[in-house]
């Protein structure tokens, strides 16, 4: 299957819907809390820190999921699409009895959860670079409630390679 777009100067007219066919790699990361990769902080003589504390753990356990579903596989390489669902923790004043969104600070910035998880899949070897992702869908919600949703902290991740169509 196939989508058509409105191609730009020299670009192919159709590229394949990413969503219609099965991932060329699909990983879950489950029970760790998404971080995201926001500023980093001058600690003197010329040293940048990450300002969260989260951020370290949240790319290591990528890494670690990335690596045992890639054992063997050369790193994705070409235009690639990206589908996350960062499923992040629900406040304890959130209603319990209904879905809320997770529009809260705690629940982080969605593009910088995006740059902690691309940075991971990237030192993982999962692709060969995240500047090789040329379209995104990504959404966060609480445990259970939303498509994909796990029942935990943590995230689904897929990634297709796109090939382009012959032009017409």
């Amino acid at each position: 299957m196939s989508l058509t777009v409105t191609p730009a100067a020299g670009m192919p007219s159709t590229l394949p819907a990413a969503g219609t066919n099965p991932a060329d790699l699909t990983v879950t990361v489950h029970g760790h809390r998404p971080a995201p990769q926001g500023s980093k902080r001058h600690v003197g003589r010329g040293r940048l820190i990450e300002q969260s504390t989260r951020v370290k753990p949240w790319r290591a356990a990528v890494d670690e999921a990335v690596r045992a579903a890639t054992a063997g596989m050369v790193p994705l390489d070409g235009p690639l699409s990206v589908e996350i669902a960062f499923t992040v923790r629900k406040p304890a004043s959130a209603p319990k009895t209904r879905i809320t969104w997770p529009t809260t600070r705690d629940s982080g910035d969605l593009d910088k959860l995006l740059r902690s998880t691309f940075d991971a899949l990237t030192t993982a070897g999962a692709i060969a670079d995240d500047s090789r992702i040329v379209e995104v869908t990504a959404r966060k919600m609480h445990p259970g409630e939303g498509l994909d949703a796990l029942d935990a902290p943590g995230a689904v991740i897929r990634v297709w390679k796109l090939t382009p169509a012959v032009a017409r």
